[in-house]
């Protein structure tokens, strides 16, 4: 196969869905030029979610016409089960308002031409968004995980303040030794303390 130009996004597994199959294999055809992997055709949204399922797409392209609500529904649950962006793109004249609902659903892009380049470049650009996207949220989730070991660290420390009359250093420091000891993670000790009270004395009686 001879493909078209030279990019690092190559060989992906592309999805293509839409009601028109003659669209599909125009559409397929520029992809296997470049290089790609055309899944199986989805013409129906069953289809699409079971095809998502079983080939897992790199990326995921949606033709859609004007006031298509039959496109509308293969993006919502493409989008939704898709584990790769997905792309939006018109065979006929774009409808921009069609294309502002297509963006409300987490389309990660959309593209009016199919020449190869511009098919190409929409991958590219959608696939980099997508992925800085996904670090993103990662980070996010990274610092929420942070701030909750952290509240949950200050509350231990507070709670054997309070049990032991001891200042916040040596909180920590008991947190922190208990947890060496045993093998475990700060966090989780802090954890007990609030949970079973561990490091704590009795209670009288």
């Amino acid at each position: 196969m001879t493909t078209i130009g030279t990019t690092s996004e190559r060989s992906l597994r592309v999805l293509l869905a839409n009601e028109r199959e003659e669209d599909l294999r125009v559409l397929g055809e520029v992809l296997a030029s470049l290089g790609h992997e055309v899944a199986p055709f989805a013409v129906s949204v069953a289809e699409a979610i079971e095809l998502i399922a079983r080939e897992d797409p790199d990326v995921a392209f949606v033709v859609i016409d004007s006031d298509d609500e039959h496109g509308l529904a293969l993006i919502s649950e493409t989008v939704e089960f898709a584990s790769g962006p997905v792309l939006v793109t018109v065979r006929e004249a774009k409808d921009p308002a069609l294309i502002a609902r297509a963006a409300d659903m987490g389309i990660a892009g959309y593209v009016d031409s199919w020449a190869p380049h511009d098919v190409q470049s929409a991958i590219e650009v959608a696939l980099r968004r997508y992925r800085e996207e996904a670090r993103l949220t990662e980070k996010v989730e990274q610092l929420q995980t942070a701030l909750e070991r952290r509240t949950v660290i200050e509350r231990a420390k507070g709670v054997l303040m309070e049990r032991h009359q001891i200042g916040e250093i040596e909180a920590f420091q008991r947190l922190r030794e208990h947890a060496r000891a045993g093998g475990r993670r700060v966090v989780d000790v802090a954890q007990s303390v609030l949970d079973g009270h561990a490091l704590l004395p009795k209670q009288p009686g």
